[in-house]
C-alpha cells in the first residue's frame, strides 16, 4: 500500500500511525480461519443435514468481511471517540444482555442469545471489549482525580454484569470479564494486600459456582475424574481432540485428510484447533500460537512507552481478554483446563463473537496508534 508520509488525510495519518505489524497478525488469523472453515465446516454441515456443504464457510466469509471492516473503521478513531463508543456499547450491551433473560433463546439450559434474521446475537460478547475500555477509564480517572470514585464505580459496574451473567447463566464469560478487570486493577498499581484479597475472592466465587451450578460442577468433575466420565458427550469431544493431536504429528496428514472432524460436533467452532493439528501438524499449531503471543507481547511492549494511564489500562484489558480467550480455547482442547465453550479468536466459526473480537482489536489499534499531539483531532 503506497501512502506518502506527507498525506494528511484521515487514511494517510492512520496508515503511518497504526501498528501495521499487529494489524497484519490479526488479518493472518482471519486468513487462517478461512482455511480452517474450508477444511472443517463441510463435514459438520453434512452431519447436521444443512442445505449446502459450504453453508458455514459462506457465513464465515460474510462475518469476517464485516469484522475486518469494523476493526479498520474503529481503529481510525481517537482515544476520546474510542471511549465514547465503548460507553455507548456498554449501555447497549447491558440492556440487550438483560433482555436475554426475558426474550432470549434458550440453548442447553442457558439464555444468552437473541434470535435475529439469519443469525443469533450474543450481547455479552460485545460487553467484554466495551467494558474493558470503560473500566480502564474509570480507574484512570480515579487516579487523576482523587475525589472521583472511579474504582468503586467500576466495581459496581462489574457487580451488575455479574448478576446478569449469573442469571443467564454464563459463568465462563463472567470469569473472563472478572479476570480482565482484576488485571486492569493490578496494572493500575493497587496495593499487594488488595491483590491477595481479590485472589481469595475469586477463589471463593469459584467454589460457590462449583457448589451452586450443576453444569459448572459437571465440567470440573469431568476434567478432574475423566475415568468416571468416559461415556459423556463432553469427554468424547476431548478424547477425539487429543486423538487429533496424536494423528497430526509434526507436519499433519494434509489439508482435508483429517478424520476427527467427521465426528467432532464442534469441529468448526470450539474444537477447530485440533482439526488444525491433525491436518497441518504441530508446526501449524505453533505458528497459530506464535501469532497470538506476538499480538499480546507486541501490544504490551508498545504500552511500556505510553504515558496516558487510560490508554495503558484500556489496552492492557483488551490484550488480556484476547490472550485469555485464546488460551482457554487451546487449553481446553488439550485438556489442560476444564472445557469452556469459547471460540479461538478469528479462527473459529462465529457471528457475533467474530465481530465483537474485531471491535475489541479495533479499540486496541486505535489506542496504540502513534500520536504526535493529543490535540490532533485525527490522532
Amino acid at each position: 500500500m503506497a501512502v506518502s508520509r506527507n498525506d494528511t488525510s484521515v487514511l494517510g495519518r492512520w496508515w503511518w500511525s497504526v501498528d501495521r505489524w499487529t494489524l497484519a497478525a490479526l488479518l493472518s488469523l482471519v486468513a487462517i480461519g478461512y482455511v480452517m472453515m474450508l477444511s472443517a465446516s463441510p463435514a459438520v454441515a453434512e452431519r447436521i443435514g444443512a442445505s449446502s456443504r459450504h453453508m458455514f464457510l459462506a457465513r464465515q466469509v460474510m462475518y469476517s468481511i464485516l469484522a475486518v471492516g469494523v476493526m479498520v473503521a474503529v481503529s481510525l478513531l481517537s482515544p476520546r471517540w474510542v471511549l465514547r463508543l465503548a460507553m455507548l456499547g456498554t449501555v447497549g450491551a447491558l440492556a440487550l444482555t438483560a433482555m436475554t433473560l426475558v426474550v432470549g433463546t434458550e440453548i442447553k439450559g442457558a439464555r444468552r442469545w437473541i434470535s435475529l434474521p439469519g443469525m443469533s446475537l450474543q450481547p455479552s460478547e460485545f460487553l467484554k471489549p466495551c467494558l474493558a475500555v470503560v473500566c480502564g477509564w474509570l480507574i484512570a480517572e480515579g487516579k487523576r482525580t482523587p475525589r472521583f470514585p472511579g474504582l468503586v464505580v467500576s466495581f459496581v459496574l462489574i457487580g451488575i454484569v455479574a448478576v446478569l451473567l449469573k442469571r443467564q447463566p454464563d459463568i465462563g464469560m463472567l470469569a473472563v470479564i472478572v479476570a480482565v478487570f482484576l488485571a486492569q486493577v493490578f496494572v493500575s498499581g493497587i496495593n499487594i494486600f488488595w491483590v491477595a484479597v481479590g485472589g481469595a475472592g475469586v477463589a471463593g466465587l469459584g467454589v460457590l459456582a462449583y457448589t451452586l451450578h450443576g453444569h459448572v460442577r459437571m465440567r470440573i468433575n469431568r476434567f478432574l475424574y475423566p475415568e468416571t466420565n468416559s461415556n459423556s458427550d463432553g469427554d468424547f469431544q476431548i478424547r477425539m481432540s487429543l486423538e487429533a493431536f496424536g494423528n497430526g504429528g509434526l507436519l499433519g496428514r494434509g489439508p482435508g485428510e483429517g478424520r476427527v472432524k467427521d465426528v467432532l460436533p464442534d469441529a468448526h467452532a470450539d474444537f477447530v484447533f485440533p482439526v488444525a493439528a491433525e491436518e497441518f501438524g504441530l508446526v501449524a499449531c505453533l505458528v497459530i500460537l506464535g501469532i497470538f503471543a506476538f499480538v499480546v507481547l507486541r501490544g504490551l511492549l508498545r504500552l511500556c512507552e505510553e504515558r496516558d494511564i487510560f490508554v495503558s489500562l484500556a489496552a492492557a484489558g483488551l490484550l488480556t481478554q484476547f490472550g485469555l480467550q485464546a488460551f482457554i480455547n487451546m487449553g481446553s482442547s488439550l485438556r489442560l483446563i476444564p472445557t469452556k465453550g469459547m471460540t479461538l479468536p478469528f479462527v473459529s466459526y462465529g457471528g457475533s463473537s467474530v465481530v465483537a473480537l474485531a471491535l475489541g482489536m479495533g479499540f486496541l489499534l486505535a489506542l496504540t496508534r502513534r500520536r504526535v499531539s493529543r490535540m490532533d483531532p485525527g490522532a
